[in-house]
């Protein structure tokens, strides 16, 4: 049997030798996967404290990599097509004759009235006595006269006879910043360079007797006397000039030399040579301008054809002033469409005289 002594040995050896199998099985555990908090684990690089990080910011190496975007970019196209719906039907084609009825000029102009007032260029009407002026619908009007002209501003504004027209209202806008978008409207009847051409305002000359907008625009030499418009179709200005710019007159110019005009103001155009007593013989009279008349979509006829005979009297500076029917075609509708069409004839300018002519119409 063992003592007492030899038993408290044998115990302490025991809890010894058990303390040391308890430790070597915790050295052996995998370490745990939590840490304390803001202390790395130990299976991940260190890295600095947030609180220490400085923000990146964009570097100029990086913005510059990037295309800049223009302020011609950035600012939205027109609606051109929509455009066109509103600003077409007042432009016009005119054409200006000289004293010896012989074609000066065709430029474009546009209506600013409904009563027939329309602007065109200075330059345009030099030299000229008569004119007409041209829709893109086919309507043919005679022009009455001259109200105001300009040489300065090379702007001028004449009359056609004609009872209501659409026409582009004038914009308030003392004049359009730079970098304001707009477009050229040329006459439909001017083919590919009456298109409408969209641009910016690139430059201006506002301290100046001679006011211009200058237009980056690829525009025809065709398309002076245009108008140019804004987003709302007010007319912001009129092409002047298309040879090494595109030169505008703004709409403040234009408001100016139409308030110059009297509301009483009668059209006329300049004197001529041609009016004066002279001693030299008067040139024979002769047509310059005479389109057939059309026929009407409304009237029928059976096959065949219905003639008339009309007489119609010319002043000295070449226009109609009546019409007599001679002989009636036999249809209303026609006669009235000869005669609408006989109204828009010239002839030279010189004296008054008659002149008779025939019109036949076929039948469909």
């Amino acid at each position: 049997m063992f003592s007492r002594g030899k038993m408290r040995h044998l115990r302490l050896a025991f809890g010894y030798a058990l303390c040391l199998a308890v430790f070597a099985t915790a050295g052996c555990k995998p370490k745990p996967k939590y840490q304390t908090v803001g202390e790395p684990s130990s299976d991940q690089p260190l890295s600095p404290p947030p609180a220490t990080t400085p923000v990146q910011q964009p570097t100029s190496s990086v913005t510059a990599s990037q295309p800049s975007q223009t302020k011609a970019e950035q600012i939205q196209a027109l609606d051109l097509p929509k455009l066109a719906n509103s600003v077409r039907p007042a432009v016009i084609l005119v054409s200006v004759f000289d004293s010896a009825g012989k074609l000066l000029r065709t430029q474009t102009g546009f209506f600013i009235s409904d009563d027939g007032k329309f602007i065109t260029t200075a330059h345009a009407i030099e030299g000229g006595v008569n004119a007409v002026a041209k829709t893109g619908d086919g309507g043919i009007y005679n022009v009455t006269g001259i109200l105001a002209s300009s040489s300065p501003l090379d702007l001028a504004v004449l009359k056609a006879d004609v009872k209501r027209v659409p026409f582009l209202v004038l914009s308030k806008s003392a004049r359009p910043a730079i970098g304001t978008r707009v477009a050229v409207f040329g006459s439909g009847l001017a083919g590919g360079d009456g298109a409408p051409r969209d641009g910016i305002i690139s430059a201006q000359q506002p301290n100046s007797d001679e006011e211009r907008l200058e237009l980056a625009a690829q525009v025809s030499s065709t398309s002076i006397g245009s108008p140019v418009v804004d987003e709302n179709g007010e007319a912001v200005g009129v092409v002047i000039s298309a040879r090494d710019k595109c030169i505008v007159r703004p709409s403040s110019a234009l408001t100016s030399l139409q308030s110059q005009i009297a509301s009483d103001a009668t059209a006329r155009w300049p004197e001529t040579a041609e009016a004066r007593p002279s001693p030299r013989p008067t040139p024979k009279p002769h047509l310059v301008y005479a389109p057939p008349p059309s026929f009407p979509s409304e009237a029928y006829l059976r096959p065949g054809s219905r003639s008339g005979r009309f007489r119609l009297s010319f002043n000295a500076r070449g226009n109609v002033t009546n019409i007599q029917i001679i002989q009636s075609s036999g249809n209303d509708i026609l006669d009235r469409s000869a005669t609408d069409t006989l109204r828009q004839w010239k002839s030279a300018p010189g004296r008054d005289w008659l002149a008779t002519v025939p019109i036949t119409f076929q039948g469909r």
